[in-house]
């Protein structure tokens, strides 16, 4: 199916919920409403308060003028969920198009996919994150068996999801599975000069920094990264860490190794909700961004380091490798302190981070957002 002139109903985060979700799907409904019809269908309650980790659920930004946006999903509420996909059941949407980043949200997605596609003429589609989560719970598989079934098709974000979803017991319930990179983060406006990004962030200019950016949790291993940092040279003492992100479990034992380490010097924590509006300070007063995950399938984060043209240090897990050629947009290197350390020293000899900038600035071509949109086409019926 071609998407032109049709009526699309993305089901996700939205404004006024906030982080890279959002993000990721107001700039896809930018991208099909060029010719479609798009309606964002975003959540009244996306998590109870008490299974949210971070600080807050919601944006300050003002919300968006060119979107449609329907605030009308309950996440918990079964008799909202009925009374919702009776209302898109009538609308007879062309595409209802999911975003599945955990298998928390199976029920509420798979009552109200079937209700919709009850109407004979839905086709109902999904972009998976994520298959089997990071943090994995009782309740996974049992909820994505009864979510996925359902669908029509799905393009998987990394490789490894594309594996999951077609490995698992239900896979045949799905009839096209596809596979397309995260595209570009490419709303976080251009680059910002290095002494006026360092100004904003109240940085030192003649240090260096080391970027790690996004919400902290275990899997994503900023302790790993606190150490290699102790373990850099003395040459080095002018290489520091810049962390930017709210932490989303208890900060104590961070806290605890920076000061276990010696790290107070080394380690300028900027940790809370960055605002779209500042991403762009962050990534531009910083040499390289590293990305110490234990696990992982894709990361947004890479592709906002794509979209400024930043070097980045991944670990060898998951599907980040796939978007980050080793020696030429990064360095690859496994989930320890001491490969990590080795990575950070080695990203900084000779000019080797201008060359991988100009490699970074050819290679992100691929990562276009009219990409996956043929993507998303190409398993519909």
């Amino acid at each position: 199916m071609q998407f032109e002139g049709k009526h699309i109903v993305i089901v996700g985060p939205a404004h006024p919920l906030r982080g890279g979700l959002a993000t990721y799907n107001e700039r896809l409904a930018r991208e099909l409403q060029q010719k479609n019809q798009v309606t964002l269908l975003t959540f009244s309650l996306q998590y109870p308060n008490f299974l949210f980790p971070g600080q807050s659920q919601f944006s300050d930004d003002p919300k968006p003028d060119d979107l449609n946006i329907d605030i009308a999903l309950n996440s918990v509420n079964p008799l909202n969920w009925i009374m919702t996909s009776l209302k898109y059941k009538r609308l007879k949407p062309d595409v209802i198009l999911f975003r599945y980043w955990m298998p928390f949200f199976g029920p509420c997605f798979g009552t109200f996919a079937r209700i919709v596609k009850s109407n004979k003429h839905t086709q109902i589609l999904a972009i998976t994150d994520n298959i089997i989560p990071h943090e994995q719970r009782f309740f996974d598989t049992p909820f994505s068996k009864y979510f996925l079934p359902v669908l029509d098709g799905a393009v998987a974000m990394s490789r490894k999801v594309l594996t999951d979803l077609q490995q698992f017991p239900l896979r045949r319930a799905v009839a096209k599975t596809g596979y397309h990179a995260h595209p570009l983060y490419d709303n976080f406006g251009a680059m910002a000069h290095r002494t006026e990004a360092c100004k904003a962030l109240g940085l030192d200019e003649n240090n260096r920094y080391v970027l790690f950016f996004g919400f902290i949790r275990h899997y994503k291993g900023l302790d790993l990264l606190l150490e290699a940092m102790a373990l850099l040279p003395e040459s080095m003492s002018n290489v520091k860490l810049l962390v930017a992100g709210e932490y989303y479990e208890d900060e104590a034992p961070y806290n605890e190794l920076i000061a276990e380490k010696g790290l107070a010097e080394k380690v300028i924590l900027h940790t809370k909700f960055i605002p779209n509006g500042d991403v762009r300070w962050y990534f531009s007063a910083c040499d390289l961004v590293a990305q110490p995950y234990r696990n992982a399938t894709q990361s947004g984060v890479s592709q906002i380091a794509y979209h400024f043209e930043l070097p980045m240090i991944i670990t060898n897990v998951g599907g980040l490798s796939e978007l980050v050629p080793h020696g030429e947009a990064g360095w690859v290197c496994e989930p320890t302190p001491e490969a990590l350390a080795e990575s950070i020293v080695a990203m900084y000899e000779g000019n080797r981070l201008d060359t991988m900038r100009s490699n970074i600035h050819t290679l992100k071509q691929q990562f276009s957002w009219p990409s996956m949109v043929k993507a998303l086409e190409a398993v519909t019926r």
